[in-house]
C-alpha cells in the first residue's frame, strides 16, 4: 500500500490533471457508450495517456532528456484531448446554443459584433490578425522555452500545470455549451475568403484552422461537422493566462505576449470565430483557472512535496 501511495505522490500537479481528466473522459465515454461511435478508441487512448503520465513522472526524476520530455509531451496531448472531444460532444449533446449566445451579444451591444466589425475590414488588417490568430498554440511553447532558457524550473512546473488545467476546463465548457460560432450562423462560411480577403497567408492559415476543426476544404455541410468549441473562447482564456504568467514569471518576451495576445483576442471576433460573450466567458474561465489552480497546486505540493513553497 505504501508503494502505491508513493507511486501516486511521485506525480506533479500537471500529471495529476492529465490523469484525472483522462479518467473523467473515460467515465463519460462509458456512460454514453451507446451514442459515442468510437468510444473504444477513446478509452484506449485514455489508458495510453494515463500510462504515459505515470511513466514520465517516474523517469523525469532521473533528470536529463526525460525531464524535458515530461513537459513537451503535453503539446500533442492537448490536441489529443481536443480531438477526443470532437467524437463526444455532438453525439452526447446533439444541440448547439448559438441562438442563445447571439441573443446575449445583441442584448449587450444592440447588434452583432462580427457584423459591425466588418465595416472596418480590410485585407491588411485581416492578414495581420489571421497571422496573429495562428500563433495561439505557439504562445505556451514560447513561454515554456523562455523559462527553460532562464532555468526557471519551478515557474515552468507551475505554468505547465496552469496551461494544461486551463485547457481541460475549457474542454468541459464545450461539453456544457456546444456552439459553432458566427462564421456559420451570422455569415456564410463558404464565402468567408471572398468577403474577408487577406494578402498572402490568410487563406492558407484559415485552411489550417479549418482542418484542425475537422472541416478541410471541400467538406460538405461543414456546420454539421465542425468541432463544437466556441464557448468559452479558449483562445481568450489561454492567451490571457500566457500573458499573465509571462509578467508573473518575468519573461523576457512579456511585451511580445501582451501585444500579440491583445491582438489575438480581438482577432477572435474580427475573424468571425467567436461571439463577444465567448470572450467574456473565456476571461471568467481564466480567473477561475488561476484561483482554483493556485489552490490545487499548493495543496498537491504540500501532500507530495512538503518542502516546496512555490
Amino acid at each position: 500500500m505504501e508503494r502505491i501511495r508513493s507511486f501516486f505522490l511521485n506525480l506533479n500537479t500537471t500529471d495529476l490533471t492529465v490523469i484525472v481528466f483522462s479518467v473523467f473522459l473515460s467515465v463519460i465515454n462509458i456512460i454514453f457508450i451507446g451514442r459515442i461511435e468510437y468510444w473504444y478508441l477513446n478509452l484506449t487512448m485514455n489508458i495510453i495517456v494515463i500510462t504515459t503520465a505515470f511513466y514520465l513522472s517516474f523517469k523525469s526524476k532521473k533528470g536529463g532528456i526525460w525531464k524535458q520530455v515530461h513537459y513537451w509531451y503535453l503539446i500533442p496531448l492537448i490536441f489529443i484531448f481536443f480531438k477526443e472531444l470532437y467524437f463526444m460532444v455532438d453525439p452526447i449533446r446533439g444541440i448547439i446554443y448559438d441562438d442563445v449566445l447571439i441573443k446575449i451579444d445583441r442584448f449587450i451591444f444592440g447588434a452583432d459584433p462580427t457584423v459591425e466589425l466588418y465595416k472596418i475590414a480590410n485585407p491588411m488588417l485581416t492578414e495581420l490578425l489571421q497571422i496573429v490568430y495562428g500563433t495561439f498554440f505557439f504562445l505556451p511553447v514560447i513561454l515554456a522555452a523562455d523559462m527553460i532558457l532562464q532555468g526557471k524550473w519551478k515557474e515552468l512546473d507551475y505554468g505547465a500545470f496552469i496551461i494544461v488545467y486551463g485547457f481541460t476546463l475549457s474542454y468541459i465548457g464545450y461539453l456544457l455549451v456546444p456552439a459553432i460560432g458566427p462564421r456559420f450562423t451570422l455569415h456564410v462560411f463558404e464565402t468567408n475568403n471572398i468577403e474577408m480577403p487577406g494578402l498572402f497567408l490568410t487563406d492558407f492559415l484559415r485552411e489550417v484552422v479549418n482542418t484542425g476543426e475537422s472541416i478541410p476544404s471541400g467538406t460538405i455541410n461543414p456546420a454539421e461537422i465542425v468541432q463544437r468549441d466556441v464557448f468559452p473562447s479558449g483562445h481568450t482564456q489561454m492567451t490571457l493566462l500566457v500573458m499573465i504568467l509571462s509578467v508573473k514569471f518575468g519573461s523576457r518576451l512579456r511585451y511580445f505576449f501582451l501585444i500579440n495576445g491583445t491582438l489575438l483576442i480581438f482577432a477572435t471576433v474580427y475573424l468571425r470565430y467567436h461571439y463577444v460573450v465567448d470572450l467574456i466567458a473565456g476571461a471568467l474561465f481564466m480567473f477561475f483557472t488561476l484561483w482554483s489552480g493556485r489552490n490545487i497546486h499548493r495543496w498537491w505540493n504540500q501532500v507530495s512535496n512538503p518542502a516546496s513553497t512555490f
